[in-house]
């Protein structure tokens, strides 16, 4: 397939060069028959691989029932997943959406609500992260703490203040009496992989509740099993008052969810939220056998075997090319690695290699792979990195010299 004639239908705002057309296990194929390793997982979307039968057999048979209804009605699958959630995750209400930025907008709309019934003159403020990401709408771009995300697209909502990830007194400096909700992220992904600390997470927590501040975490990309819990704040022993989840929620079919307690979640009646497609039977479906197959095949299980594997391979190659490699960091099945080169030359040099990499910023290589890899996959991937670096230290030279 030509690449630049496929590309005239597009508006650029990806720099795409490979057609996939089939996925199995942990593999992916592109139009000419190549495979590729991916370390990726369409973003931490793929928690279960590609092409797992269960999860096919189960969206099949409801195609065959029904594929949309309207939220003026309840569904069966909705229901049921509705159910699960709230059993993982500890919370009383879910609202579902098309997509993590839907959950985020959702999650901000309710704090400010539960707000606005509390203090009718509430400012509605909002402490959000440096280097956080949310999302690409109007509202979640407003809470990413990274400007040059935000910048082209202002004026963007207002009340919204950004401290810094991991120094909880840069947090109580921003609080006031119109501060209404925290929103962070409980594992930092496009910022650079960076866990909360425990005193960090387990400080914001007691500082909402001495203030009357909601805590929203987002766990969009970090929860679903990918750090070894269902969720990532599920390591800490704290809870959210608002909780967004998507990507691995469905595997692969567009959902997403924003869950809260009920006292919160009451704040919201008819009329104040609304979705099309959110909740529909196919998405809904699609969440249920997730939930299922994580219960059934043991995936947080495997997730806890397989992880520190993954780690020590990287820490092997951090020790063997350590001019090059300057950190491996996060938790689970969701690490970084933070490189002296620019990450674009290796994710590029990787997928030559077949095998397929993201990146979290200029610098930080993004290892989030399908929660059902295995310690054999995880050596081809080392064999591979080793090679790339033994010959990525001329770019070091040429940028050190």
């Amino acid at each position: 397939m030509d690449i630049e004639e496929i590309s005239k239908h597009f508006i650029h705002v990806y720099n795409r060069n490979i057609v996939f057309t089939k996925g199995e296990d942990v593999y992916l194929y592109d139009s000419q028959g190549s495979k590729y390793l991916d370390m990726g997982a369409g973003i931490a979307v793929c928690a279960l691989g590609y092409s797992n039968e269960e999860y096919k057999q189960a969206l099949k048979e409801q195609i065959n029932k029904i594929i949309h209804t309207s939220n003026l009605y309840f569904n069966e699958p909705a229901i049921k997943a509705a159910g699960y959630i709230t059993e993982a995750t500890g919370l009383d209400r879910v609202f579902f959406t098309n997509s993590g930025t839907e959950a985020i907008e959702g999650a901000i709309k309710l704090a400010r609500k539960y707000a606005y019934l509390k203090n009718k003159d509430s400012q509605g403020g909002i402490i959000a992260m440096e280097h956080s990401f949310h999302g690409r709408s109007m509202g979640a771009l407003s809470v990413t703490g990274t400007k040059h995300y935000r910048e082209p697209f202002e004026p963007l909502i207002g009340g919204v203040s950004f401290a810094e990830y991991n120094n909880l007194e840069s947090v109580k400096a921003l609080i006031n009496s119109g501060t209404c909700a925290l929103i962070m992220e409980t594992l930092q992904g496009e910022g650079g992989i960076y866990p909360a600390t425990e005193e960090f997470i387990t400080g914001i927590r007691k500082l909402c509740d001495e203030n009357g501040i909601l805590l929203i975490l987002d766990e969009i990309q970090c929860g679903m099993g990918r750090t070894g819990k269902m969720f990532t704040y599920q390591h800490y022993g704290v809870k959210p008052d608002i909780l967004t989840t998507a990507k691995a929620l469905g595997c692969g079919v567009p959902v997403g969810a924003f869950a809260a307690s009920s006292e919160v979640a009451d704040a919201m009646c008819p009329g104040d939220h609304g979705t099309t497609y959110g909740g529909n039977p196919l998405a809904t479906a699609a969440v249920c056998k997730v939930f299922e197959i994580f219960k059934e095949k043991g995936i947080l299980q495997h997730v806890n075997e397989t992880a520190p594997y993954l780690r020590e391979k990287l820490e092997a190659l951090k020790n063997k090319h350590n001019k090059i490699i300057k950190d491996i960091r996060g938790m689970g099945l969701m690490l970084g690695m933070e490189l002296a080169v620019p990450a674009s030359h290796i994710v590029t040099e990787a997928l030559k290699n077949k095998l397929i990499l993201i990146s979290a910023g200029s610098t930080i290589i993004r290892f989030v792979p399908p929660l059902v890899i295995e310690k054999e996959h995880i050596d081809t991937m080392y064999n591979i990195l080793d090679g790339i670096f033994n010959k990525a230290y001329d770019v070091y030279k040429k940028l050190n010299n």
